[in-house]
């Protein structure tokens, strides 16, 4: 976290818990958008849309969007585009509860990672609650073995990649501004969806109807119907990303964690209340379990930071 900044928890947590309501109610409209156009250019229409609010931002509040260092910053990008390449897609196939239950097994995966790549050490606590996440993951899924999908699996495969892109946030990223951060995505997702698109029109697939094409689609030049979506989606973006930045900057950042968990109950609700999606009572057993990993393991590292930082005072007396 930023030494400038003051340490606020419980504005940090009011700004996570408002930026988990923005997403989780923008990411639901993703199953419309999903019926005519494709992910690709879905995100580089938004992408379009967003960079030139982000500059306006930017140079109002005279706040830099030029990366300290551009290559750590680019590879935190492109983590975090996959990430929400699995995540976006899955949406148009499995419920909300569903894709946002993968997209939040990311703490396990940090845990992984910080022990198996930086040699961090790893509680029993912590791997207790890799068992319990796991277990959730199993319940949210709710369907027998024979029954499972590629689709099943995407949004898991979206929490890895979130994992990483967390994990190169704290590793590398250090110092960075919101802005710079958020424009790098913009410009990540944009780009990464123009040769996508120019992939597409090279190969030529066949392209099913509905949201089966959301990932083979070409580009469709009649998207009035979706754009009001595609807008408030750019929108929702930043408001939501830049909350969670926020809240990082000015909360420890594994008590913050705790409450991005409440994207599972927005949205879920409004996949609810807007789509007609339910979750039953397994399900929302599930969601749980995560949360409570989750919440584990980022209490955990809460106690492990502040007993170091009590060791190293008590050696520097």
């Amino acid at each position: 976290m930023k030494k400038d900044f003051p340490v606020n928890d419980r504005g940090a947590a009011i700004s996570m818990i408002g930026a988990m309501l923005i997403l989780g109610f923008t990411d639901n409209f993703i199953v419309f958008i999903a019926e005519i156009m494709s992910l690709w250019q879905f995100q580089f229409i938004r992408a379009v849309i967003a960079l030139p609010l982000i500059v306006c931002i930017a140079y109002l509040l005279k706040i830099t969007i030029r990366p300290k260092r551009p290559w750590a910053v680019a590879l935190r990008s492109l983590f975090l585009t996959i990430a929400m390449i699995f995540y976006f897609w899955s949406l148009a196939f499995i419920p909300m509860a569903q894709a946002l239950a993968g997209l939040f097994t990311s703490p396990i995966f940090i845990l992984i990672i910080s022990g198996l790549i930086f040699r961090q050490s790893i509680s029993f606590i912590q791997i207790v609650a890799v068992f319990i996440g796991f277990i959730g993951i199993i319940f949210v899924v709710d369907t027998e073995l024979t029954e499972l999908t590629f689709f099943s699996f995407l949004p898991v495969f979206g929490g890895l990649f979130y994992a990483m892109a967390a994990v190169a946030t704290r590793e590398f990223c250090e110092g960075e501004t919101t802005l710079a951060l958020l424009a790098s995505i913009m410009i990540m997702q944009g780009f990464v969806g123009m040769c996508a698109l120019y992939i597409i029109a090279w190969v030529s697939p066949e392209v099913p109807n509905g949201a089966a094409g959301f990932i083979l689609r070409e580009w469709v030049w009649n998207i009035n119907s979706v754009m009001p979506w595609i807008t408030l989606q750019a929108v929702g973006a930043i408001l939501g990303i830049g909350l969670i930045f926020r809240a990082y900057q000015i909360g420890q950042a594994s008590q913050v964690a705790v409450f991005e968990y409440s994207a599972l109950i927005f949205g879920p609700f409004f996949a609810w209340v807007l789509i007609g999606q339910q979750v039953n009572l397994m399900q929302l057993l599930g969601i749980l379990l995560i949360a409570i990993a989750g919440s584990l393991i980022a209490l955990r590292s809460l106690k492990s930071c502040l007993l170091y930082t009590s060791d190293a005072a008590d050696e520097e007396d």
